[in-house]
């Protein structure tokens, strides 16, 4: 359901235009950047289904809406229901559970902006297997406090 809620919120946004989640995903890693008075910049393009994100007034990365981490939210928030405990502690797991996934996925992007400013070379390393791990592993962990402390299953 969540899936389906989801993809229809995406339907509303032409081809080449970017969500409103992604976008606000990017200014929120820019902003994280720049308490370190870095120089980064966030720069919507029309025409262009993401947002160019420039570090030290170079272009790194692109943030698409793959990167905004709504689609790992809704996988931790499916499993948390299906083993629910108490309407209480299911609301308030999934609430702080959404809310620390998406903190640490704006620090992800934040720190990969950074990261692959000064180490290029090991772009994949740091996109493809090390930010993830720790996105998917956070949720792993997650999912095991919630089964062992607060379902129904946990007895």
């Amino acid at each position: 359901m969540l899936t389906f809620l989801y993809q229809f919120f995406l339907n509303g946004f032409g081809d080449n235009t970017v969500d409103t989640i992604t976008q606000v995903v990017a200014q929120n890693s820019e902003k994280v950047i720049s308490w370190f008075f870095m120089r980064i910049q966030a720069e919507s393009v029309v025409n262009e289904p993401f947002v160019r994100m420039y570090f030290q007034n170079e272009y790194i990365v692109r943030i698409v809406e793959g990167c905004n981490g709504i689609s790992v939210i809704i996988l931790f928030i499916s499993f948390i229901a299906a083993f629910s405990g108490s309407l209480k502690n299911t609301l308030l797991f999934i609430l702080g559970g959404t809310v620390l996934i998406y903190i640490l996925n704006v620090l992800r992007i934040a720190l990969l902006i950074v990261l692959m400013y000064y180490f290029p070379e090991i772009k994949h390393l740091l996109h493809g297997v090390l930010f993830p791990a720790i996105i998917y592993g956070t949720v792993f962990i997650l999912w095991v406090i919630w089964v062992n402390k607060f379902s129904k299953y946990a007895k």
